[in-house]
Formats: structure tokens, C-alpha cells, sequence
């Protein structure tokens, strides 16, 4: 007897799943008259389905979901789309963003419950969150506290359009608040921030910079965009004159601008790779006894600054 119940759920669950599998309706009430059960035993075999469509989401790589449509008043079949990461690579991506601090809390807080809600399948979600729990729950946000994102996507508009912009940018080095007109090229990210590259056309503005290098490109933190402005006009940059941010972001350090040139040092620290891992152009041109020496292609000061936090395991040579 009680295998032929079980037979008969089982025989009522395909039914209904193939039913929503060609595209129908299906009505609840509807259902159990048909079957001759109450409407309970109908939601446990809808919820039945959903179970199955979460777990084999990550078999077949595509989420679907069976949702209640009010406007035809039963339930029907919806592709959300096709999952392209595993469970592990959204894990990846959430410790990558947490470890960026580059957000508010709030919206990291956002984007991470998105992120699991979108791309991981139901059955696996609440592992994910445990995973993470600890680092979000301690998170430390930015000291400029500001939400930019929206600010950056329009950027990216003008970048994609060749549109010139302006802005009214804060510069910390005299606290003031300058007026720039720019061709943006790129936006970039280095140790906890989002930047804009830029080119000047203006050639008082050029003026200022103590190495006329720094004016082309020009970098700045988006966080720090007081107002931004897209004009209609604009620009035009032949592709061979194009602007390679995969190359600048090879050679830069910290995201400080200026001229290109080349550096060349010791090094004696316990681990090469974390040196050519930072520095994509950096070339062994000796090796003895555990000391490298160490020609690189950079742009800027920056290199400076990470020269000096390596202490007594890098000597410059000149």
C-alpha cells in the first residue's frame, strides 16, 4: 500500500514537472482535483521540484525555479539564467571583495548577498554565508565613506563614448577642490581604491605639473570626484595611439603618475615570486647565492615608496 502512494506521488511530481517543463501553468487547485488529493500535498510536490532544480543547477550550470505568477494565478517554469561560476568561485570572488575594502559596508554588504543569491543555488547559499560571516561581520570600510559606484558607471559611459568629461576633483596636497576638463581613458584599481585615468588637453593646467610626464596620464581617486559633468563633445584617439590600460597597470606602483624609467636593484628576500608577482615587467638579470638582481620598466614614484617598505631586503643600484 504504501508503495503505491509513494508510486503514485512520484508518478504525480513528473506529471506536474513536465508539465511545467513544456511551458503550461499549473494550478493548484486544479492539480489536486485532477489527482484527487488536497492542495498540501500539491505545494509539497511543487517544493519537491524547486528542491531538484536547485540541486541540478549545478550539475547543468543553468538556474531554473518554479515562481507563482499572480497574473495567471499558478505556477510556471523560469529560467534565471545560466550560472557560468561554481559554488567555489563565488566563494573566491567574496573574499576578493572583502579583502579589496574598497566599498562602504553597506554596500559591500549588498553586493555580496546579490552575489550569493544570484549565482549560488539555494541548498548551497547558507554555506556560503557561513564561510564569509566572520570577515563581513568585521569589516572595516573606507575612511572616505563615500558610495561611488553609481559615479563609476558613468564614467565608463563617457570612457566607452570618447566623451570628454569635467570635474570637480578634491586634491589633498593643498585641500582645495580643482576644475579639470579630461578625456578619460580607463578606470583602474590599486590597494583599496578606484581610479580614473585621464589625459589633459589644456595646456595651463599642464603648466602646474613639475614633470611635464605627470600630465599624461593623469590619475585620479574616484572617491574623491566632488561633481562630474559628460559633455557632447567628443574626442577622437587613433588606435594606434590608443591608451593600454593592461600596459600602464604593468608598470605602475600604487598609482602614483609620472614619467617612464627604468629601476634596477638587489634583492635578498626569502621569496622572488612575491617580486615578480608585484612587478610585471621586472626581468632576473643576475642570481647569486640567493641574491637577484632586478631591472623593471615603471611609471611614477610609486616605486619608490615600495622600494622602501621592502627594507633591508632591496639595495637600489644605480
Amino acid at each position: 500500500m504504501k508503495d503505491d502512494l509513494k508510486g503514485d506521488q512520484i508518478s504525480r511530481i513528473l506529471q506536474i514537472y513536465s508539465k511545467l517543463l513544456d511551458g503550461y501553468v499549473v494550478n493548484k487547485a486544479e492539480e489536486a482535483t485532477r489527482h484527487g488529493v488536497n492542495e498540501r500535498s500539491i505545494q509539497r510536490d511543487i517544493d519537491s521540484i524547486r528542491n531538484f532544480l536547485d540541486e541540478d543547477s549545478e550539475r547543468t550550470g543553468i538556474i531554473n525555479t518554479v515562481i507563482y505568477d499572480r497574473n495567471v494565478k499558478g505556477y510556471r517554469l523560469e529560467t534565471i539564467y545560466q550560472m557560468k561560476l561554481q559554488n567555489c568561485e563565488i566563494l573566491a570572488f567574496c573574499k576578493i571583495l572583502l579583502d579589496s575594502r574598497a566599498f562602504t559596508k553597506l554596500e559591500m554588504t549588498e553586493m555580496l548577498d546579490k552575489l550569493i543569491s544570484c549565482c549560488v543555488p539555494m541548498v548551497n547559499q547558507k554555506r556560503v554565508k557561513e564561510l564569509i560571516r566572520n570577515e563581513e561581520f568585521h569589516y572595516v570600510e573606507p575612511r572616505h565613506k563615500t558610495r561611488f559606484i553609481e559615479t563609476m558607471w558613468d564614467l565608463g559611459q563617457a570612457i566607452s563614448e570618447s566623451k570628454y568629461i569635467e570635474i570637480d576633483y578634491y586634491r589633498t596636497k593643498d585641500k582645495s577642490v580643482v576644475h579639470r576638463k579630461l578625456r578619460p581613458a580607463a578606470i583602474m584599481f590599486s590597494e583599496y581604491y578606484f581610479y580614473l585615468t585621464a589625459f589633459i588637453d589644456d595646456e595651463d593646467v599642464k603648466k602646474d605639473f613639475s614633470v611635464l610626464d605627470d600630465a599624461f596620464p593623469t590619475i585620479y581617486r574616484i572617491d574623491r570626484i566632488r561633481s562630474l559633468k559628460i559633455l557632447n563633445e567628443k574626442f577622437n584617439i587613433p588606435y594606434t595611439n590608443r591608451f593600454e590600460e593592461g600596459e600602464f597597470r604593468k608598470r605602475i606602483q600604487f598609482m602614483y603618475g609620472g614619467k617612464l624609467q627604468k629601476v634596477k636593484f638587489k634583492y635578498t628576500g626569502p621569496d622572488i615570486d612575491a617580486i615578480l608577482d608585484r612587478l610585471p615587467t621586472a626581468q632576473i638579470l643576475d642570481e647569486e647565492n640567493g641574491a637577484y638582481i632586478i631591472s623593471a620598466e615603471v611609471f611614477g614614484t610609486g616605486i619608490n615608496m615600495w622600494l622602501r617598505s621592502q627594507g633591508t631586503y632591496v639595495e637600489s643600484i644605480q
